[in-house]
């Protein structure tokens, strides 16, 4: 068996119980598991790069130009 085979034969695996009635139909649903779990990943990414992006836009906490003495 071939090491792409192998590793197909892992990751599907790894999507979940296997269906299908036969070898044919069970690559084909995992090949749309895969699809499936490639958009999660993808729309996850967005969303947190997202976050990073606008982490702090609205400075919420002003910037101290200098310390008043009364705290020394």
């Amino acid at each position: 068996m071939s090491k792409r085979k192998s590793a197909w034969r892992i990751w599907a695996k790894a999507l979940g119980e296997k269906q299908g009635k036969d070898d044919t139909e069970a690559d084909y649903i995992a090949g749309l598991r895969t699809f499936i779990f490639l958009t999660y990943l993808v729309t996850n990414v967005a969303i947190v790069a997202n976050a990073v992006r606008h982490w702090d836009d609205a400075k919420t906490v002003p910037p101290v130009a200098e310390c008043p003495k009364t705290l020394l």
